[in-house]
This record gives C-alpha cells, sequence and structure tokens, in this order.
C-alpha cells in the first residue's frame, strides 16, 4: 500500500495532471492572446485567460522568451500530428495538403513577433527555426508525395520551397488589412495541380 500524502496536499501523481492541465492551458491560452494581441501581450491577460495565477505561469515558464518558444514547440507538434490525421481523413490527398497547408498559414500567423522576441536569444531561435523545418518537413513531403502519386498533383514541387513560399506570401499580413495571403495560397494550389 502506497504511504499517505501529508494532510492538505494531493498525491503525487495528482500533482502532476494538475501541473501538465495548467501547463496545457497556459499553452493554449498564449496561443490565442499571441494571435491577437501579439507576442508582447501581457502575462496578465495570458494567466487570466488560462485561469491560473502568475505564480503558476512563472514556475512553467520563467521568462517570456520560454513562453513563447513554448508555445511556437507546442504549435509544431499539432501541426507534425494533423498531417498524417489529415490524410487519413480527407476525401483526397490533395485536400489533406489543402487543409493542412490552411493550419500551416494559422501557424504563421501566431508566431509572428517571435524573430523579435528572441532575439536577445539568438541560439534558441535558430534551434527553434531547426525544429521547425525538421518536424514539418518530412509531413508536408508525405503530402505532397500522397498528392503526387493520386494524380493530383504535378511532381516536381519541393517542400522546403512551398513551405518558404507560403511563408513569404504570409508576409504583410499585419501591415496592410487590404491583403489577404489566404487568395494568393489558393492560387498557388491551383497551380500545384495537375491539368485534366
Amino acid at each position: 500500500m502506497p504511504p499517505e500524502s501529508p494532510a492538505g496536499t494531493p498525491p503525487p501523481k495528482s500533482r502532476r495532471s494538475d501541473a501538465l492541465r495548467n501547463r496545457q492551458a497556459v499553452l493554449a491560452a498564449a496561443a490565442e492572446v499571441f494571435l491577437t494581441s501579439g507576442v508582447d501581450a501581457p502575462i496578465r491577460q495570458i494567466s487570466a485567460r488560462a485561469g491560473v495565477g502568475l505564480a503558476t505561469m512563472y514556475r512553467h515558464f520563467p521568462t517570456r522568451a520560454d513562453l513563447i518558444a513554448a508555445v511556437y514547440n507546442h504549435q509544431i507538434e499539432e501541426l507534425a500530428e494533423a498531417g498524417p490525421a489529415l490524410l487519413a481523413g480527407a476525401e483526397t490527398p490533395f485536400a489533406a495538403l489543402s487543409q493542412w497547408i490552411d493550419l500551416f498559414v494559422d501557424f504563421l500567423v501566431t508566431k509572428h513577433g517571435l524573430a523579435d522576441a528572441l532575439q536577445s536569444d539568438s541560439d534558441r531561435f535558430a534551434a527553434l527555426h531547426a525544429h521547425f523545418l525538421d518536424r514539418l518537413s518530412p509531413v508536408a513531403t508525405r503530402l505532397i508525395d500522397a498528392a503526387v502519386d493520386a494524380g493530383d498533383i504535378r511532381p516536381g514541387t519541393h517542400p522546403y520551397e512551398l513551405m518558404r513560399g507560403i511563408g513569404n506570401l504570409c508576409i504583410g499580413r499585419d501591415s496592410d488589412p487590404r491583403y489577404d495571403p489566404r487568395r494568393l495560397i489558393a492560387l498557388l494550389l491551383r497551380g500545384l495541380r495537375r491539368a485534366g
């Protein structure tokens, strides 16, 4: 029989699950706040949205850079996991690729301001960018290859170039309300289609 916890404290397993829940709540709240208010949004706003106190915030993420990096990594993992799930559930491989690109664009929008926020820690930013490519390039490759094999798109599309091109199309979105990168990305995707 396991030893009892001291009076008034939850057992260790419960504390771990509470800590994990709090961490996930903070990451979700921070992603939402960063999307609407940018990465310089007040930490109090994020903690309020997550339903946790400031002490909990700082226990999980001692600095703003730690929080931003964690949100970025969390979103990379979600995007990486979405690719195979979309491929398994979409009507066609091209539909899966299109849906994944839509998620990729959402990701790029929430990433806005990351480079500036981590500028003082360029090694951390370089590591995040390498992780981004390591995790997402194989997913893009798998989706593109499936679309080529199904005859949905022409062969010859390089995943890095496609991701880079989409990233470049997203630049300028914040400074010009008349600019909608999704319209140009839709044109880009139409250009990948095999004629017929």
